[in-house]
């Protein structure tokens, strides 16, 4: 890739509190984690960004210490998870990809109960579960039961959940989906004030938009394996340009329509309902369209994101 990886650049940088060599997962003879090198700083936003299956929830398993690694090396504030896991899951919390609430009890009685688990004294745990719900804009559904609340809601409670034992490193995995538009940057702004307090965040997510807001650095993974990593801006600049021309046609297939427009870009690719002409002037590149006597039946000029990032490595997109 012609870059330094953010594993070397952090080897013996005290400040890694997570770091793993050639960290590989199988499944009898499916390889879910392909030998991979990463490193989480404290104090920063760390993600995971790939499509379903491409083993982000597989390595956050191992991370999280719930399931061993096959081989390579993994290492926690130090520690190995198959020696020390519970050390490290005292000092770990962990929001999975799907709510696990008791629905059956009340929004406080779920931070009760989990505080519990951890050993926290009966004051400690209501002190700690009113502050998480004042975080988490819960407080005034404390005496509520779980079952009704949104998504949103459940999704929030969840997080404060797994802050109970004022954890140093989060790992959220998949933390919005299913979430509307609104409810995600509501849970968006809860993270960020998390990070700004100092706890480290590793995520994992097929959202491009939610990996370009929280993450200050990120791994883009698939098949298994790490294809590209930096911060989000860096790995636009390498990847893409810094715009994007996006066509559509009447047409079923939009190859029909790439030939006419090669060359107008830096590159092109084909998406079933879109031709995509990657430039640096998106205005400029639409006026030579319409000026080729090309005639879609619309044009739209963005920005590049980290879904353009992943179409040019993998030759496909996110949601495929």
């Amino acid at each position: 890739m012609g870059r330094v990886s953010s594993y070397d650049q952090a080897g013996n940088d005290d400040a890694v509190l997570l770091r793993a060599t050639g960290l590989t997962k199988r499944f009898g003879d499916f390889t879910a984690v392909d030998s991979i090198d990463f490193a989480v700083r404290k104090g920063e936003c760390f993600g995971f960004l790939g499509p379903n299956g491409a083993g982000k929830s597989s390595t956050m398993r191992m991370v999280g210490c719930v399931s061993p690694v096959t081989s390579g090396e993994l290492r926690l504030f130090g520690l190995d998870p198959a020696t020390d896991g519970p050390a490290i899951r005292a000092r770990l919390g962990s929001c999975p990809q799907r709510d696990t609430l008791d629905e059956e009890l009340t929004v406080a009685e779920n931070l009760w109960v989990y505080g519990r688990y951890f050993g926290l004294s009966r004051k400690e745990v209501r002190s700690r579960a009113a502050e998480l719900l004042d975080f988490a804009q819960l407080s005034d559904r404390a005496g509520d039961r779980v079952e009704p609340l949104s998504g949103g809601m459940k999704r929030r409670l969840t997080i404060a959940r797994s802050l109970i034992n004022s954890p140093e490193v989060l790992l959220l995995d998949e933390p919005t989906t299913g979430l509307d538009p609104q409810a995600r940057h509501v849970l968006w702004d809860r993270l960020f004030r998390l990070k700004r307090s100092g706890v480290t965040l590793v995520l994992t997510t097929h959202y491009m938009d939610e990996a370009e807001q929280l993450c200050d650095r990120l791994v883009v993974m698939d098949h298994g394996r790490i294809v590209a990593e930096g911060s989000p801006r860096e790995l636009i600049e390498e990847y893409s340009t810094r715009e994007v021309l996006e066509l559509r046609f009447d047409a079923d297939d939009h190859k029909t329509y790439a030939e006419q427009v090669a060359g107008i870009g830096e590159r092109v690719e084909v998406l079933p309902d879109r031709l995509l002409v990657y430039t640096d002037n998106g205005d400029e590149a639409a006026a030579k369209v319409h000026a080729a006597g090309i005639e879609p039946l619309s044009s739209l000029v963005r920005r590049s994101t980290l879904e353009d990032v992943f179409l040019h490595l993998t030759g496909r997109s996110l949601v495929d």
